[in-house]
């Protein structure tokens, strides 16, 4: 061995030693602020101030996404010993829900899978978790409208938010394409893969399920099957890959919402959602609008559904850029409510941060 490979070595082994030794003394003071704190102690414009503040300092040569990431899991640990959290997302293992809830959350909380996305609502509402993590918008395939109707029906608040990158693969037992006789996906992701299954896979039979990972269980006990699914799902059920990233669109995103009992603070970079509803009168829809335009504040959504509540009546979902707190957001909104019909603040939170 070199002698500058050795000191280099050495160097390491100090750095690691110091890094630990701060480790635990950040993890005495989370301690400490989980004796003395009121309230819940998970705080996410907190959580979203400090990795946007880790960004700004960091001198590389790590990427900013990858100190981001380490730094969500030293806060992900460190409120384990203040509060340790439970987490539903839809299941079973292996979901694309579980891998945003642990991207956002670290690997501290005890991820709760649930049968549906009614089940997440519901887990929230009955205080069974802290939290719950449940898609809401797909990049390829626009909202998830089940999230949408529990939005609305629901007691529950939104504080935060995940992007997550989709990659979707065909996985099976069978030795290749020509042995498989169904593939079995959910009805999201069996349309977000559309084109490859079309070009590919025409003449074998779709069968839509209730999750990626269930379609990954289904398919690890018949070797004429196949699923779509991610790679933590062919992990787990031991399934060979046999086309990777099957998806049609290259950047196929996935939104996720958090939600809980409690919206965030401001961070400094934030959104509102909200469903609003317009009277039925002409330029009705254009009133709702118009608030957010006179006091300057940008719209990044506008989703229309039905209310179920009456024949053609319709609610909007509306996101907006910055926190019911900040000055025009909460003008804007104090202008909405005399003017709609109905008004339904969800929840402020920070943009997602990585």
């Amino acid at each position: 061995m070199s002698d500058e490979l050795l000191k280099l070595r050495t160097e390491i082994d100090r750095l690691d030693a110091e890094i630990l030794e701060r480790l635990a003394a950040r993890a005495q003071c989370a301690k400490r602020v989980g004796e003395v704190k009121q309230g819940p102690l998970y705080r996410p414009e907190r959580e979203a101030q400090v990795l946007r503040s880790i960004a700004e300092r960091n001198p590389g040569p790590l990427s900013n996404e990858a100190v981001q990431r380490i730094f969500r899991e030293i806060m992900s640990w460190c409120l384990g010993l203040e509060q340790p959290l439970k987490v539903a997302h839809l299941g079973p293992c292996g979901t694309f829900s579980e891998a945003a809830a642990s991207k956002h959350f670290g690997g501290s909380p005890a991820l709760m899978p649930q049968q549906t996305i009614d089940d997440v609502f519901h887990a929230v509402e009955a205080g069974a978790v802290e939290y719950g993590v449940v898609p809401v918008e797909n990049s390829t395939e626009g909202a998830i409208s089940r999230s949408l109707d529990l939005l609305l029906s629901g007691n529950v608040s939104v504080c935060g938010e995940v992007s997550l990158r989709i990659r979707h693969n065909l996985m099976s037992r069978a030795k290749s394409l020509s042995g498989v006789k169904r593939i079995y996906s959910h009805s999201q992701s069996l349309a977000q893969c559309n084109d490859w299954l079309a070009h590919h896979a025409h003449d074998i039979e779709r069968r839509p399920v209730s999750s990626n990972a269930e379609a990954a269980r289904l398919a690890a006990d018949d070797v004429e099957a196949a699923a779509i699914a991610g790679e933590r799902a062919a992990q787990l059920y031991d399934l060979p890959v046999l086309f990777a990233n099957i998806e049609d669109d290259p950047n196929n995103t996935t939104r996720f919402l958090v939600i809980g009992q409690h919206d965030a603070g401001p961070s400094g970079r934030d959104k509102t959602s909200l469903i609003c509803s317009a009277p039925n009168r002409p330029g009705a829809v254009h009133a709702l609008l118009q608030p957010f335009a006179d006091q300057g504040v940008s719209m990044s959504k506008l989703e229309s559904r039905p209310s179920r509540t009456g024949l053609w009546e319709y609610v909007f979902y509306v996101d907006v850029e910055g926190h019911r707190e900040d000055p025009s957001v909460a003008a804007a909104l104090r202008t909405l409510v005399d003017r709609a019909a109905f008004v339904k603040v969800l929840g402020s939170y920070p943009v997602a941060a990585i």
